[in-house]
């Protein structure tokens, strides 16, 4: 059986669970107090697949799950593409994933226009100042190839300008520098693809192609 499967899974039960938890204690629904107990079964099933699958502890799995509230929906990330004169791509180690590296980026945080939350991002991890001009692509992450996450997630790539500041290394990413896309360095794959930033700058190239979606 293949694992990413096993994943897909526990995340849908998961998401049953949150959505279901949610809506059991909404008053004006007809959930009750015994649907409430059956979705934390169903959550705490998820909880022990997901740990089986990836290998993590369950307690820290149980405490991830338990934070998500309200109805399921996919996570919303954003990633910066910067491309130089020589279309080498602006890249960052990622410390949290063995110093792979990475697109700088993140979450998006609620109340945040992606636009503003890309050029945080970029700024807060590579310390250059950037100006968002374009939206590249929407893919979803289970779509490309990259190695699987706990949650469903889709990453919003905008091509960025620098308009200030200079390279800085900061306690989640370091040494942000340009690479050959045609010869990246080893890849944070939960992040972004090699694939991935080969159809990036094929888009930057042909302003007239329209954004790249799933």
């Amino acid at each position: 059986m293949d694992g990413g499967e096993w994943l897909r899974w526990a995340r849908e039960l998961q998401a049953i669970a949150q959505s279901g938890l949610y809506y059991a204690r909404d008053p004006d629904a007809a959930g009750d107090a015994f649907d409430e107990e059956r979705y934390r079964d169903v959550g705490r099933i998820a909880a022990e697949m997901m740990a089986v699958t990836t290998a993590a502890e369950l307690d820290d799995v149980v405490a991830v799950f338990a934070a998500q509230t309200g109805h399921a929906t996919p996570k919303v990330g954003v990633r910066g593409v910067v491309f130089d004169a020589y279309d080498r791509v602006l890249l960052v180690r990622e410390r949290l994933d063995d110093d792979r590296w990475t697109l700088p980026g993140g979450w998006v945080d609620v109340n945040e226009p992606p636009s503003t939350a890309v050029c945080r991002e970029v700024q807060e991890e590579t310390g250059f100042e950037v100006r968002a001009h374009r939206l590249l692509a929407v893919w979803d992450g289970d779509r490309h190839g990259g190695t699987p996450t706990p949650f469903h997630t889709w990453t919003l790539f905008v091509a960025c300008e620098i308009v200030g500041g200079a390279a800085t290394s900061t306690h989640e990413t370091s040494e942000p520098r340009f690479w050959p896309v045609d010869d990246p360095p080893p890849l944070s794959l939960t992040r972004v693809t090699p694939s991935q930033l080969t159809r990036l700058l094929e888009l930057r190239h042909d302003p007239r192609e329209r954004t790249a979606f799933d």
